[in-house]
């Protein structure tokens, strides 16, 4: 494996990769952009073509090609390797005696078990009709992997176990579950099927439909699979592995409840589609999102339930950054049925002319509350302030204000009070989870002043270079020499992701000087001026004590001390 990693690492550069995903351009010896993990006007994410690495000066993020990967796709480090061996035409191989075990085994028995479902399906003509009578056409039910699980209590159980996979590794999967007896039964039974996959397009897990004569007509129209090592509800959103492209391309993605939703809105030509999981729309699904868009319409279904759902992924995905619509179905409908009715023409027109959540909010509420004023103005301080008081943007923020006065006929400061009683959740969270970028970087090391810090990302960036501009064995004894052994070990001790950020910092301030060599000295020759100065300030300050008590001896040794200093610090300025 670790010969794969190397071979992947030859054959793609970080700059091959990145660009993949966001736009680069030329910036001295680096390229930079808008950073695809945060909004940002200003681009402060740089590329290192030299190094082989990114890190971006407004969020921290930083890494290789398999930390970006990792990162903008949502997935772990073999998903990203995967990932990554596809691009660079390499084959994962194992080494000899390395044994194919925990997620790797879970990823290849549901590969499997899709398979298997998949040709049930294909063996079953009622459950093929029924997809076709709401619209599913058979290239789609291909491409989305689409399965039966048939009324057999244990079948796929059986055919996995001949296949080598063992008890435990089922269970592991959500594939199948302990009988009372002990025994082991397959957990989806008459049900289509619906495998979701991860960022990368590994399927982690299942969404089953009932259906058929032998269904139990107590069991869940829905059944999705358990918490697993690899499916996670919170950060899984359906689709999304197919979605993602189509989504930063548009510059939107539209969020729909139901897999048949999903299906039939990517076979209607809108592949930004991505559906939730058995679960409510999260933050983590907002944090997915961003990474390729700061967009999202949400298409639910028109009656009571969608409305509560819409609302609840609406205050997630504010919360999360996102700048939300809401695109109103037809009473009654849901997407999917929206679609077969109505055609894709009035799917395409219901996207495009999605409301603002706010304007949404505000119609839906006025048009619920009949004329009746006093309930209006309740259901707005209930529901809508508090989706406001997520909102990060100030100008928006302030545009909402002025909407909502204007809907209540208040003055905008009585709304912008409202507001400020409301409680600040939010806000109370993000002050637990530490300051900005940099209160970060002070916290991290309180006794080394900014510029010891500036003095020693020159000396990392010259370190990583084959042919450095500076003389770094004298810089960093002279560096030693001027800010004391403790300090540089601190900062030498400094995780590796942010002294690659100082390497950055240093490469961007110091890359177009023509004379590094001069400015390294000039670093330290302040840095000595400064200590000098810190501990001419202190002798000084014990000169006068000592003169004020009366010890001769002290105070002469404090007024020899006191002019050493003083002639070095003048030493010192005549060399700047």
């Amino acid at each position: 494996m670790a010969d794969t990693v190397q071979q992947v690492k030859d054959k793609l550069s970080i700059v091959d990769v990145v660009s993949q995903y966001i736009k680069l351009e030329r910036a001295g010896a680096n390229m930079r952009a808008r950073c695809p993990f945060h909004a940002e006007r200003t681009p402060s994410f740089m590329v290192s073509p030299e190094r082989g690495t990114y890190h971006c000066f407004g969020c921290g993020v930083g890494g290789d090609i398999f930390t970006f990967v990792e990162q903008i796709e949502g997935v772990d480090f073999k998903g990203a390797l995967r990932i990554l061996a596809e691009r660079a035409g390499v084959q994962l191989v194992y080494a000899r005696g390395e044994k194919r075990e925990g997620t790797d085994r879970l990823y290849e028995l549901l590969d499997a078990a899709t398979l298997w479902y998949a040709r049930a399906l294909a063996d079953n003509a009622e459950a093929r009709a029924y997809l076709q009578e709401r619209g599913i056409e058979d290239a789609t039910v291909r491409a989305f992997r689409l399965g039966w699980a048939s009324d057999s209590w244990s079948a796929l159980s059986e055919h996995m176990r001949a296949r080598g996979f063992s008890e435990k590794e089922l269970l592991d999967a959500g594939l199948a579950k302990k009988s009372e007896r002990g025994g082991l039964l397959d957990r989806f039974r008459n049900r289509i099927m619906f495998p979701i996959a991860d960022s990368a397009g590994r399927v982690v897990g299942y969404s089953g439909r009932i259906f058929g004569a032998k269904a139990s007509a107590e069991a869940p129209k829905y059944l999705n699979s358990p918490e697993t090592a690899l499916f996670r509800k919170s950060r899984i959103l359906y689709g999304f592995d197919r979605a993602k492209q189509s989504i930063r391309k548009y510059g939107c993605a539209v969020l729909v409840e139901g897999q048949v939703d999903l299906v039939a809105a990517h076979q209607a030509g809108w592949a930004n589609t991505v559906a939730t999981s058995g679960t409510a729309f999260t933050p983590e699904h907002a944090a997915l999102v961003r990474r390729m868009t700061e967009n999202l319409v949400i298409a639910l279904d028109a009656d009571e339930a969608g409305f509560k759902a819409a609302i609840k992924a609406s205050r997630a995905a504010l919360a999360g950054g996102l700048n939300v619509k809401i695109a109103e179905m037809p009473q009654g409908k849901d997407p999917a049925e929206m679609l077969l009715a109505d055609g894709a023409d009035a799917w395409k027109r219901a996207i495009r002319e999605a409301k603002d959540i706010i304007t949404f909010l505000l119609d839906s509420l006025e048009m619920r509350s009949a004329g009746k004023k006093d309930m209006f103005r309740r259901a707005v301080e209930s529901i809508v302030l508090p989706f406001i008081a997520d909102v990060r943007s100030g100008i928006a923020r302030e545009q909402y204000v002025h909407e909502v006065a204007g809907r209540l006929g208040v003055s905008e400061s009585a709304v912008e009070g409202a507001l400020a009683d409301l409680p600040r959740e939010a806000a109370a969270a993000g002050s637990q989870t530490g300051g900005g970028r940099e209160e970060r970087e002070s916290g991290t090391l309180p006794h080394v002043d900014r510029r010891a810090r500036g003095a020693f990302s020159l000396l990392l960036w010259q370190e990583s270079l084959e042919r450095p501009a500076v003389d770094t064995a004298r810089f960093a004894r002279e560096l030693e020499e001027s800010i004391g052994k403790e300090a540089l070990e601190a900062m030498r001790a400094l995780p590796e992701s942010e002294r690659e950020a100082l390497r950055f910092f240093a490469e961007r301030l110091y890359g177009a000087h023509a004379h590094l060599e001069r400015e390294a000295q000039a670093l330290v020759t302040i840095l000595r001026r400064e200590r000098f100065a810190a501990e001419l300030a202190e002798a000084t300050m014990a000169l006068k004590r000592a003169e004020a008590a009366g010890n001769e001896e002290e105070t002469a040794a404090l007024t020899a001390r006191c002019a050493l200093l003083t002639g070095e610090i003048a030493k010192l300025s005549q060399l700047l």
